[in-house]
C-alpha cells in the first residue's frame, strides 16, 4: 500500500481511536499514537490472516490498533 495512504489511514484512525477512548493526549498525540496503531494494525493482522485488501479492512486494521496503543499507553501513564 502506498505509504502516503497508510499514513492517512493511519491519522484518521488515530482521530477516531482518541475520540472512542476519550483520550487527554490531545490532537497532535492522538494522530501520533494512531499512526503508530496503524504500522501495528497494518504488520499484525496479515499474520493472522485477518487483513483483507481494501481501504476499508486497513482503516478498521489500523483503528484496533490505534485503540489497543492507547489503552497500553493510558495503563502505563495513568496519572
Amino acid at each position: 500500500m502506498n505509504i502516503i495512504i497508510f499514513l492517512l489511514i493511519g491519522l484518521i484512525a488515530g482521530f477516531l481511536a482518541g475520540k472512542i477512548m476519550k483520550s487527554k493526549l490531545g490532537f497532535w498525540g492522538d494522530l501520533i499514537l494512531g499512526v503508530c496503531g496503524a504500522f501495528l494494525g497494518g504488520f499484525l493482522f496479515p499474520v493472522f490472516g485477518l487483513f483483507k485488501e481494501g481501504i476499508i479492512s486497513f482503516l478498521i486494521s489500523a483503528l484496533i490498533g490505534a485503540i489497543v496503543i492507547l489503552f497500553l499507553y493510558k495503563l502505563f501513564f495513568k496519572k
